[in-house]
């Protein structure tokens, strides 16, 4: 069986992200700091790979994206992205949410 890596770690950003975007609530941060948080996971990740992801959530209802005329972009979550980081809903592909152990 071969592994996408590639897939796999887009689908990991996604998910920790959305958790990133979840415990700033109710503050929406500027994407530095999502991205400081996300290089503590992948030391690699760009800026450019973050934007591309929250484009992705933006684009399925899970995030909002701000972007200033000054170039910086401010994110945070809809309602729909803190159901799927706080388990409320069911998680359709494309994010690698773990799967829920606890009751």
């Amino acid at each position: 069986m071969n592994i996408d890596h590639a897939k796999v770690r887009r689908e990991t950003l996604r998910w920790y992200i959305l958790l990133t975007l979840n415990t700033s609530r109710p503050v929406d941060p500027n994407e530095a700091v999502v991205l400081s948080t996300i290089q503590g996971i992948y030391p690699d990740a760009t800026q450019l790979e973050l934007r591309r992801e929250l484009d992705y959530l933006k684009d399925r209802s899970l995030a909002t994206l701000k972007k200033q005329p000054s170039g910086v972009w401010i994110c945070g979550l809809t309602h729909y992205g803190v159901d799927i980081a706080e388990y409320t809903i069911d998680c359709n592909p494309g994010i690698a949410r773990p799967e829920k152990y606890w009751s």
